[in-house]
């Protein structure tokens, strides 16, 4: 049998995941989160849930305990995505490649 990824995130985050092609369920709060995240344990096709970190921390403890140990459907916990600006200038541009290159911040002098 062959199993799915959902994600269950904000409409605005599960847009982009639609986009890559992963089928996105999309909640508004933490309370309609757990409702959708009911409906995906529930489904035999599901093997993966990547659930945005948020709501996964609002979860009650002793669901996340019956997550872990769960053997499908899988719930992952993703963060957010940070938007964060863009410094000007070639040296911020040269920084900015290392810091996706190497997983960090380089200072150059």
């Amino acid at each position: 049998m062959a199993y799915g990824v959902r994600v269950l995130a904000r409409p605005e985050i599960g847009a982009g995941f639609s986009l890559a092609g992963v089928r996105s369920i999309e909640a508004a709060s933490a309370e309609q989160a757990r409702e959708r995240l009911q409906e995906l344990l529930a489904a035999p096709q599901v093997g993966v849930v990547l659930m945005e970190e948020a709501f996964y921390e609002r979860l009650p403890e002793d669901l996340r305990r019956q997550l872990g140990r769960r053997p499908l459907p899988m719930v992952v916990p993703f963060p957010e995505p940070a938007w964060a600006g863009h410094a000007e200038g070639a040296e911020a541009y040269i920084v900015e490649l290392l810091r996706q290159v190497i997983g960090y911040r380089v200072r150059l002098k």
